[in-house]
């Protein structure tokens, strides 16, 4: 197994992990070390593809999107595709607000970490979605206040994620040896390379209306899509139990 290969192996058992906890708290510290992680190895695969160690291309990669919720699902995908320099254009469904799919377009290192994370976050969502139901005093329907949950799911996620990614950055940089380039030039490089390649294959679509949403589950999402704050040593001492297998 390469570096990378290991590195998205013990990303993937911390999500599967962070699925499979007993508790909100738990999943919280699976899901805190894994964004870190994702994020880390975002800068690393950018780096060592700019100094010509490795292969990185821009390519492309359809996620199929299913209902119920298709497109907020597609929301979901969109945010945490944005936060590893990707662009994404959804292609939309046979009936009304549906999306069929999402076609993801970045280096083939970031696709890899927007596929793993989106499956392992929809799976997170999707089990605390059924749960979910607007107050019982209120006319609203399961239906708005489940569409709205999982916007405030995904933008939180964004925030986590970016918020991760700029971490990253800076703890590179503050150790940059003289003459290396910076990883936050290195990544917004890339980023011009992945907008290039957007608009030669997607630059004649129109971008989408933003959708209004009458449900009041945002806020709700919101809070389930936030990680809390655990201490250090708790989060390395199971990134210690993670790398022993």
């Amino acid at each position: 197994m390469d570096s990378e290969d290991h590195k998205l192996e013990i990303i993937r058992k911390l999500l599967a992990k962070a699925e499979r906890a007993a508790t909100p708290d738990e999943a919280d510290v699976y899901n805190s070390k894994a964004a870190d992680m994702m994020a880390r190895h975002g800068v690393d695969a950018a780096m060592v593809a700019s100094a010509g160690d490795a292969q990185d291309v821009v390519g492309s990669r359809r996620i199929t999107m299913t209902d119920p919720y298709s497109t907020e699902k597609a929301t979901l995908a969109g945010c945490v595709a944005s936060t590893t320099n990707c662009r994404v254009v959804r292609h939309p469904g046979f009936g009304r607000g549906q999306t069929a799919a999402v076609t993801v377009m970045g280096f083939e290192s970031d696709l890899n970490r927007v596929e793993l994370t989106y499956t392992s976050l929809l799976l997170q969502a999707t089990r605390s979605l059924v749960r979910q139901r607007p107050p019982a005093w209120s006319n609203e329907s399961t239906t708005a206040f489940r569409r709205t949950w999982l916007i405030g799911f995904a933008a939180e996620v964004h925030r986590r994620l970016s918020e991760a990614g700029t971490v990253a950055v800076r703890d590179h940089d503050a150790q940059l040896v003289a003459g290396r380039p910076s990883a936050a030039l290195v990544l917004a490089d890339r980023r011009s390379l992945v907008d290039r390649a957007y608009d030669e294959q997607f630059g004649t679509l129109r971008a989408a209306r933003p959708r209004r949403l009458s449900g009041t589950g945002y806020h709700a999402g919101a809070e389930a899509g936030r990680r809390a704050d655990v201490g250090h040593k708790r989060v390395e001492r199971i990134r210690r139990s993670i790398e022993r297998g």
